[in-house]
């Protein structure tokens, strides 16, 4: 790598979505689940959220078949979400997440999903703030 493209990536914020800025484990979900400080309800999806010890937000998902019957509509749901994810973790201060979705959400169309999802994580953020 070139200095001039390294110094252009540390002036770059964090938009990644590696394994860090995920819940891998079981009793991370689980984690969530039963301590839930946060959650955001829509008729498509529920967000819940807890306070983590990190210095970053992790994400985990839970796009089940019984809720979206076809793995196309599944994936696409999945990328929005990761995407809608790493555009704002800045602003999503040290938070485990869960998205869980519900019947309906494959049939919103991808754009209306995208804004569904970012209004969800702009609730999140409005809840964690008002705590403060």
């Amino acid at each position: 790598m070139s200095p001039e493209r390294w110094l252009l990536t540390l002036n770059m914020p964090e938009s990644s979505f590696g394994k860090k800025q995920r819940l891998l484990t079981t009793k991370a979900f689980q984690g969530v689940f039963d301590n839930t400080h946060f959650k955001v309800s829509h008729a498509a999806f529920l967000l819940l959220a807890r306070r983590n010890r990190l210095t970053h937000p992790r994400l985990g998902m839970i796009v089940a078949k019984k809720n979206i019957r076809f793995s196309v509509d599944r994936n696409r749901v999945k990328r929005v979400v990761r995407s809608s994810f790493r555009l704002n973790q800045q602003n999503l201060s040290s938070l485990d997440i869960i998205f869980l979705v519900r019947k309906g959400m494959d049939k919103v169309l991808p754009k209306d999903q995208t804004n569904l999802v970012l209004g969800g994580l702009n609730q999140l953020q409005k809840k964690m703030q008002n705590v403060l």
